[in-house]
């Protein structure tokens, strides 16, 4: 195959306009707005994943690798799927690689097989001073819930080049296929081993503007169903995938990422939250065939590799055939006030009942010190109106400090799901259900 990158216009122009401002704080620096948390299961470790099985049945992944069943009768002691001994040893301080996504498809109660994203050793043949395989594997589950460890099929295997930016969100759109967030092979700047640049090539754009050599720093998009297979793939490409066709590699759906932390969809709308590097964290609505502008963009800002805490004044808008860089819905800074933080936590557009979320993005950041944030869509273009909502604890325990992710149910009711460890150690992991005060 002929080598193909989205090589980035060289006569470059200043980002202005909405994709240069800064979104609109609300409600100043302090929340005017509360929701109230109530314990539905604890006892994890760091729980990052959430799925609706049944009626009050949730699956809950663990970092660690194990997935619990809860019940409205409480939460099973022991794991419906242990993984464990599949994945690579986890480092207690701080580790991203793990279980780091599940999934059920849109059938499940006809097709009950678990999909589930995890972090394994390097398999043979994979490049040498590599750290690990990504693997997108399924399970056959019973009708008591439990999982059959012997019913693994691979789906796919990608090699990581460093042990960070592992995303990991798996989720099923309405169109029955499975969206993969993959992070740009890690380190930072996306540059350097395993990546496709050189150190400070501007014009080479990263992982995550090359959809020819490799699948990293993108949202993938593909037929899990049986029978979907072929060429020696377990898994179909849908035929209107923007690549198909063309030169570059079929599976992708949208590139340039960073580290894609949580997805979801809402009406039809595909929301990806994707983490920073040193100054901004954004939220973009991801559309078919988008260039989503890292490691040029940061945000809704220029990026430089050379200097990542001092970004040019100017830099490319679109690619080298005139596709143009999309700017975020989302974006907030690491320093300042009002909205702010160091890693974007994705979440959902919430459509219920309670006021301070209703007809918002809701979503957040890892050091949420207490409160949760949401978006607003504006009257016209531009970045969307940011608040800040305090969680107040309704009943039991408050929600861990350390936020992981959200979860939603059938109902459409949304959950936080938290820890109180900076790494993957320890029993603060909780899940909390988001309710009005």
């Amino acid at each position: 195959m002929t080598r193909r990158r989205d090589f980035l216009r060289a006569g470059a122009v200043a980002v202005g306009g909405a994709l240069a401002g800064c979104s609109l704080l609300e409600s100043g620096t302090q929340p005017s707005e509360s929701v109230g948390t109530e314990p539905v299961a604890t006892g994890f470790t760091a729980p990052l994943g959430m799925e609706t099985v049944g009626e009050g049945q949730f699956l809950i992944a663990d970092q660690t690798g194990q997935v619990f069943l809860v019940e409205a009768d409480g939460q099973g002691a022991e794991p419906v799927l242990d993984l464990r001994d599949r994945m690579v040893t986890l480092n207690q301080g701080y580790d991203e690689r793990g279980l780091l996504g599940i999934a059920v498809g849109p059938n499940f109660a006809e097709r009950r097989r678990l999909f589930v994203r995890y972090s394994a050793p390097l398999r043979p043949g994979m490049p040498d001073g590599y750290s690990h395989t990504f693997v997108l594997s399924s399970f056959a589950v019973d009708e008591e819930l439990q999982v059959d460890r012997s019913s693994e099929r691979i789906v796919l295997e990608i090699a990581e080049p460093q042990s960070n930016h592992n995303a990991g969100s798996i989720t099923f759109g309405p169109d029955g296929y499975l969206y993969v967030g993959v992070g740009d092979g890690g380190g930072g700047n996306d540059v350097g081993r395993g990546h496709t640049s050189d150190w400070y090539d501007r014009n080479d754009g990263g992982n995550g503007q090359d959809v020819t050599e490799n699948l990293l720093g993108s949202i993938l998009r593909i037929d899990v169903r049986e029978g979907a297979g072929g060429n020696g793939r377990a898994y179909g490409i849908p035929d209107d995938n923007p690549l198909v066709g063309r030169e570059g590699l079929n599976e992708h759906y949208a590139w340039g990422f960073r580290n894609p932390w949580r997805f979801s969809f809402t009406d039809g709308r595909l929301f990806v939250a994707d983490v920073g590097q040193n100054r901004f964290e954004e939220v973009s609505i991801v559309e078919r065939g988008g260039n989503y502008g890292w490691n040029v963009r940061e945000g809704a800002h220029c990026f430089s590799t050379a200097d990542p805490g001092s970004p040019p004044d100017s830099c490319p808008t679109e690619t080298d055939d005139g596709t143009p860089l999309q700017g975020p819905i989302v974006e907030y800074a690491h320093q300042g006030d009002g909205v702010s933080g160091i890693s974007v936590i994705g979440g959902y557009y919430y459509t219920g009942g309670i006021g301070p979320l209703t007809d918002r993005y809701v979503f957040g950041d890892y050091q949420s010190e207490g409160t949760i944030f949401t978006a607003s869509e504006p009257d016209g273009d531009g970045l969307w109106n940011l608040s800040r909502v305090a969680l107040q604890t309704a009943s039991g325990d408050p929600p861990g400090p350390n936020l992981l992710a959200f979860g939603r149910d059938a109902e459409g009711r949304l959950y936080v799901l938290t820890t109180g460890s900076g790494g993957p150690e320890g029993n603060s992991g909780a899940v909390h259900r988001l309710v009005g005060v």
